[in-house]
């Protein structure tokens, strides 16, 4: 009985994904990093090099990736969205 619901509760869980269509077109080039988190939730991880943090929102199938600038959106890209 409980496998069944663990399946119901996975699949719940990623059809609520922030990580769509819909909220890739809500970005934009000089958002702030909160702006973005607002939109996406916390990224599923980051990563700073020399002043630019990339983020990344999502898994290695179906994401969406920024890098920041002085907190501030760079660069936007996305992967498999629906």
């Amino acid at each position: 009985m409980r496998l069944p619901l663990l399946f119901l509760a996975a699949f719940l869980l990623a059809a609520c994904s922030k990580v769509n269509m819909d909220n890739y077109n809500r970005l934009k080039v000089g958002q702030g990093y909160d702006e973005v988190v607002a939109v996406l939730g916390q990224p599923a991880r980051c990563d700073e090099l020399v002043g630019v943090r990339h983020c990344v929102w999502g898994d290695e199938q179906r994401n969406i990736k920024i890098g920041f600038v002085a907190s501030k959106a760079l660069t936007l890209s996305a992967s498999n969205l629906k």
